[in-house]
Protein backbone atom coordinates (compact mmCIF):
# COMPACT_ATOMS: atom_id res chain seq x y z
CA UNK A 1 0.00 0.00 0.00
CA UNK A 2 1.46 3.43 -0.92
CA UNK A 3 2.87 5.38 2.03
CA UNK A 4 0.66 8.36 1.17
CA UNK A 5 -2.47 6.37 2.09
CA UNK A 6 -1.05 5.36 5.46
CA UNK A 7 0.98 8.27 6.75
CA UNK A 8 1.08 12.06 6.88
CA UNK A 9 4.11 14.00 8.07
CA UNK A 10 3.56 16.91 10.47
CA UNK A 11 6.32 19.52 10.42
CA UNK A 12 6.20 22.51 12.76
CA UNK A 13 8.18 25.47 11.46
CA UNK A 14 9.24 28.72 13.08
CA UNK A 15 11.73 30.71 11.01
CA UNK A 16 12.83 27.38 9.49
CA UNK A 17 13.10 28.38 5.82
CA UNK A 18 16.78 27.39 5.67
CA UNK A 19 16.22 23.73 6.63
CA UNK A 20 12.69 23.09 5.34
CA UNK A 21 13.65 22.35 1.70
CA UNK A 22 15.84 19.38 2.61
CA UNK A 23 13.31 18.08 5.15
CA UNK A 24 10.37 18.26 2.74
CA UNK A 25 12.37 16.91 -0.20
CA UNK A 26 13.35 13.86 1.86
CA UNK A 27 9.72 13.26 2.82
CA UNK A 28 8.61 13.59 -0.81
CA UNK A 29 11.27 11.07 -1.86
CA UNK A 30 9.71 8.63 0.62
CA UNK A 31 6.24 9.29 -0.82
CA UNK A 32 4.98 11.00 2.34
CA UNK A 33 2.68 14.04 2.07
CA UNK A 34 3.42 16.81 4.58
CA UNK A 35 1.40 19.27 6.59
CA UNK A 36 3.54 22.20 7.70
CA UNK A 37 2.18 24.12 10.67
CA UNK A 38 3.92 27.47 10.49
CA UNK A 39 4.19 29.16 13.89
CA UNK A 40 4.10 32.81 12.77
CA UNK A 41 7.49 32.70 11.08
CA UNK A 42 9.17 35.97 10.23
CA UNK A 43 10.93 34.39 7.27
CA UNK A 44 9.70 32.61 4.13
CA UNK A 45 8.95 29.27 5.83
CA UNK A 46 5.31 29.16 4.71
CA UNK A 47 6.03 29.99 1.07
CA UNK A 48 8.97 27.56 0.99
CA UNK A 49 6.65 24.82 2.25
CA UNK A 50 3.97 25.61 -0.34
CA UNK A 51 6.51 25.65 -3.16
CA UNK A 52 7.45 22.10 -2.21
CA UNK A 53 3.89 20.83 -2.25
CA UNK A 54 3.17 20.80 1.48
CA UNK A 55 -0.20 21.73 2.92
CA UNK A 56 0.40 24.79 5.09
CA UNK A 57 -1.50 25.74 8.22
CA UNK A 58 -0.40 29.31 8.94
CA UNK A 59 -0.81 30.31 12.57
CA UNK A 60 -0.96 34.05 13.31
CA UNK A 61 0.84 33.36 16.61
CA UNK A 62 3.59 31.04 17.76
CA UNK A 63 1.52 28.26 19.36
CA UNK A 64 4.47 26.28 20.67
CA UNK A 65 5.72 22.90 19.50
CA UNK A 66 3.21 20.47 20.97
CA UNK A 67 0.13 22.61 20.36
CA UNK A 68 1.13 23.17 16.73
CA UNK A 69 1.65 19.44 16.23
CA UNK A 70 -1.79 18.82 17.69
CA UNK A 71 -3.23 21.16 15.04
CA UNK A 72 -1.40 19.30 12.30
CA UNK A 73 -2.55 15.89 13.52
CA UNK A 74 -6.15 17.15 13.73
CA UNK A 75 -5.93 18.13 10.06
CA UNK A 76 -4.64 14.70 9.00
CA UNK A 77 -6.74 11.64 8.13
CA UNK A 78 -4.22 8.81 7.71
CA UNK A 79 -3.86 6.03 10.32
CA UNK A 80 -0.27 7.09 11.08
CA UNK A 81 1.34 10.49 11.50
CA UNK A 82 5.06 11.18 11.35
CA UNK A 83 6.06 14.04 13.62
CA UNK A 84 9.23 15.53 12.13
CA UNK A 85 11.38 18.47 13.15
CA UNK A 86 12.29 20.71 10.19
CA UNK A 87 16.00 19.95 10.72
CA UNK A 88 15.41 16.20 10.26
CA UNK A 89 15.92 14.47 6.90
CA UNK A 90 14.49 10.98 6.44
CA UNK A 91 16.98 8.63 4.80
CA UNK A 92 16.00 6.27 1.98
CA UNK A 93 13.75 3.47 3.18
CA UNK A 94 13.26 4.94 6.66
CA UNK A 95 9.51 5.45 6.37
CA UNK A 96 8.96 1.94 5.03
CA UNK A 97 11.04 0.55 7.91
CA UNK A 98 8.96 2.45 10.46
CA UNK A 99 5.69 1.22 8.93
CA UNK A 100 6.99 -2.36 8.84
CA UNK A 101 7.87 -2.09 12.52
CA UNK A 102 4.36 -0.85 13.27
CA UNK A 103 3.02 -3.97 11.59
CA UNK A 104 5.44 -6.24 13.50
CA UNK A 105 4.65 -4.69 16.88
CA UNK A 106 0.88 -4.09 17.02
CA UNK A 107 1.01 -3.34 20.78
CA UNK A 108 3.40 -0.44 20.24
CA UNK A 109 2.08 3.07 19.66
CA UNK A 110 5.24 5.07 19.03
CA UNK A 111 8.24 4.38 16.80
CA UNK A 112 11.44 6.33 16.26
CA UNK A 113 14.31 6.00 13.75
CA UNK A 114 17.99 6.16 14.52
CA UNK A 115 18.84 9.86 14.54
CA UNK A 116 22.29 10.50 13.08
CA UNK A 117 23.94 13.86 13.66
CA UNK A 118 26.28 15.55 11.12
CA UNK A 119 29.27 14.19 13.07
CA UNK A 120 27.99 10.64 12.62
CA UNK A 121 26.98 10.34 16.28
CA UNK A 122 23.70 8.54 16.91
CA UNK A 123 21.49 10.71 19.10
CA UNK A 124 19.71 8.60 21.69
CA UNK A 125 18.12 9.98 24.84
CA UNK A 126 16.08 7.40 26.76
CA UNK A 127 16.80 9.11 30.10
CA UNK A 128 14.28 11.60 31.44
CA UNK A 129 13.13 13.44 34.53
CA UNK A 130 9.96 11.34 34.16
CA UNK A 131 11.79 8.02 34.08
CA UNK A 132 12.23 5.73 37.11
CA UNK A 133 15.59 6.30 38.81
CA UNK A 134 16.98 2.89 37.84
CA UNK A 135 16.59 3.80 34.16
CA UNK A 136 18.52 7.04 34.57
CA UNK A 137 21.89 5.48 35.38
CA UNK A 138 24.89 7.59 34.40
CA UNK A 139 27.36 6.55 31.74
CA UNK A 140 27.43 6.36 27.99
CA UNK A 141 24.26 5.08 26.34
CA UNK A 142 24.57 1.79 24.50
CA UNK A 143 23.26 2.21 20.96
CA UNK A 144 20.83 -0.61 20.16
CA UNK A 145 21.85 -2.95 17.34
CA UNK A 146 18.28 -4.05 16.67
CA UNK A 147 14.74 -2.97 17.42
CA UNK A 148 14.50 -2.03 21.09
CA UNK A 149 11.74 -0.98 23.48
CA UNK A 150 12.77 2.20 25.29
CA UNK A 151 11.06 4.24 28.02
CA UNK A 152 11.41 7.48 26.03
CA UNK A 153 11.98 8.46 22.41
CA UNK A 154 13.13 11.79 21.01
CA UNK A 155 10.36 14.06 19.75
CA UNK A 156 12.55 15.08 16.81
CA UNK A 157 11.06 12.27 14.72
CA UNK A 158 8.20 10.01 15.83
CA UNK A 159 5.80 7.74 13.99
CA UNK A 160 2.60 7.45 16.02
CA UNK A 161 -0.71 5.68 15.55
CA UNK A 162 -3.06 8.60 14.99
CA UNK A 163 -6.07 7.04 16.73
CA UNK A 164 -4.09 6.45 19.93
CA UNK A 165 -2.53 9.93 19.82
CA UNK A 166 -5.93 11.59 19.48
CA UNK A 167 -7.54 9.39 22.15
CA UNK A 168 -4.75 10.34 24.55
CA UNK A 169 -5.31 14.04 23.90
CA UNK A 170 -2.12 14.57 21.90
CA UNK A 171 0.68 16.65 23.35
CA UNK A 172 -0.19 18.39 26.61
CA UNK A 173 -1.47 21.82 25.46
CA UNK A 174 -0.29 23.50 28.67
CA UNK A 175 3.33 22.99 27.59
CA UNK A 176 4.65 25.55 25.13
CA UNK A 177 8.09 24.02 24.64
CA UNK A 178 10.22 21.22 26.16
CA UNK A 179 9.20 18.02 27.92
CA UNK A 180 6.15 17.63 25.69
CA UNK A 181 7.67 14.51 24.12
CA UNK A 182 8.74 13.10 27.50
CA UNK A 183 5.21 13.67 28.79
CA UNK A 184 3.66 11.99 25.73
CA UNK A 185 5.95 8.97 26.10
CA UNK A 186 5.14 8.69 29.80
CA UNK A 187 1.39 8.81 29.16
CA UNK A 188 1.63 6.23 26.37
CA UNK A 189 3.60 3.88 28.62
CA UNK A 190 1.19 4.42 31.50
CA UNK A 191 -1.63 3.48 29.09
CA UNK A 192 0.12 0.18 28.32
CA UNK A 193 1.69 0.98 24.95
CA UNK A 194 5.25 0.08 23.95
CA UNK A 195 7.72 2.58 22.42
CA UNK A 196 10.10 1.13 19.84
CA UNK A 197 13.44 2.39 18.56
CA UNK A 198 13.60 1.00 15.00
CA UNK A 199 17.11 0.02 13.94
CA UNK A 200 16.46 -0.22 10.19
CA UNK A 201 15.05 3.33 9.99
CA UNK A 202 17.52 6.20 9.83
CA UNK A 203 17.18 9.98 9.69
CA UNK A 204 19.72 12.80 9.68
CA UNK A 205 19.29 15.32 12.48
CA UNK A 206 20.76 18.81 12.52
CA UNK A 207 19.97 19.34 16.26
CA UNK A 208 19.11 22.96 16.98
CA UNK A 209 19.08 24.09 13.36
CA UNK A 210 15.28 24.43 13.16
CA UNK A 211 15.55 28.19 13.78
CA UNK A 212 18.42 30.68 13.61
CA UNK A 213 20.04 31.23 17.03
CA UNK A 214 19.93 34.55 18.91
CA UNK A 215 20.29 35.76 22.49
CA UNK A 216 16.54 36.43 22.70
CA UNK A 217 15.73 32.91 21.46
CA UNK A 218 18.20 31.45 23.93
CA UNK A 219 16.52 33.32 26.82
CA UNK A 220 13.09 32.17 25.69
CA UNK A 221 14.14 28.55 25.20
CA UNK A 222 15.78 28.32 28.61
CA UNK A 223 12.76 30.05 30.21
CA UNK A 224 10.46 27.36 28.84
CA UNK A 225 12.89 24.55 29.67
CA UNK A 226 12.94 25.61 33.33
CA UNK A 227 9.18 26.24 33.47
CA UNK A 228 8.32 22.92 31.81
CA UNK A 229 10.60 21.03 34.19
CA UNK A 230 8.67 22.42 37.12
CA UNK A 231 5.35 21.73 35.42
CA UNK A 232 5.98 18.06 34.65
CA UNK A 233 7.55 17.48 38.08
CA UNK A 234 4.35 18.68 39.72
CA UNK A 235 2.18 16.80 37.22
CA UNK A 236 3.78 13.47 38.13
CA UNK A 237 4.38 14.10 41.83
CA UNK A 238 8.16 14.41 41.53
CA UNK A 239 10.45 16.62 43.64
CA UNK A 240 10.36 20.20 42.32
CA UNK A 241 13.50 21.90 41.00
CA UNK A 242 15.75 23.12 43.79
CA UNK A 243 15.60 26.86 44.66
CA UNK A 244 19.38 26.66 44.83
CA UNK A 245 19.47 26.17 41.07
CA UNK A 246 17.67 29.47 40.60
CA UNK A 247 20.26 31.28 42.69
CA UNK A 248 23.03 29.55 40.77
CA UNK A 249 21.48 30.55 37.42
CA UNK A 250 21.13 34.16 38.55
CA UNK A 251 24.75 34.25 39.72
CA UNK A 252 25.95 32.85 36.41
CA UNK A 253 23.82 35.35 34.48
CA UNK A 254 25.42 38.21 36.40
CA UNK A 255 28.89 36.77 35.94
CA UNK A 256 28.54 36.32 32.20
CA UNK A 257 27.02 39.78 31.95
CA UNK A 258 30.08 41.28 33.60
CA UNK A 259 32.37 39.71 31.01
CA UNK A 260 29.97 40.62 28.18
CA UNK A 261 29.12 37.01 27.24
CA UNK A 262 25.61 37.91 26.10
CA UNK A 263 24.46 34.50 24.87
CA UNK A 264 25.44 32.69 28.06
CA UNK A 265 24.05 35.51 30.18
CA UNK A 266 20.71 35.23 28.35
CA UNK A 267 20.61 31.46 28.78
CA UNK A 268 21.14 31.52 32.54
CA UNK A 269 18.83 34.50 33.01
CA UNK A 270 16.15 32.61 31.10
CA UNK A 271 16.58 29.56 33.34
CA UNK A 272 16.16 31.64 36.48
CA UNK A 273 13.19 33.58 35.12
CA UNK A 274 11.36 30.44 33.95
CA UNK A 275 11.82 28.67 37.28
CA UNK A 276 10.66 31.74 39.20
CA UNK A 277 7.62 32.06 36.96
CA UNK A 278 6.67 28.44 37.66
CA UNK A 279 7.08 28.92 41.43
CA UNK A 280 4.85 32.01 41.28
CA UNK A 281 2.16 30.11 39.40
CA UNK A 282 2.49 31.87 36.06
CA UNK A 283 1.69 29.67 33.07
CA UNK A 284 3.81 29.26 29.97
CA UNK A 285 0.78 30.10 27.86
CA UNK A 286 0.29 33.39 29.72
CA UNK A 287 3.87 34.37 28.89
CA UNK A 288 3.16 33.75 25.20
CA UNK A 289 -0.26 35.43 25.19
CA UNK A 290 -2.02 32.11 24.56
CA UNK A 291 -3.93 31.61 27.81
CA UNK A 292 -7.56 30.83 27.07
CA UNK A 293 -6.88 29.78 23.48
CA UNK A 294 -7.81 26.20 22.48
Amino acid sequence: MPAATLITAIVVSHDSAEVLPACLSALAAEGVPAIVVDNASGDASASVARERGATVIASPRNEGYGRANNRGVAASTTPFVLIVNPDVEMRAGAVAALLEAAQRYPDAALFAPRLVEPSGRVFLQPRSLLSPAHLNRSGAMVIPEGDTCLPFLSGACLLVRREIFVALGGFDPAIFLFYEDDDLCRRLRDAGHALVHVHAAEAGHGRGRSSAPSAARRFKARWHLAWSEGYVARKYGLPPPSPGRIVESLAKAVGYGLILQRDKMSAHAGSAAGALAWIRGRSALAREGLEGSP
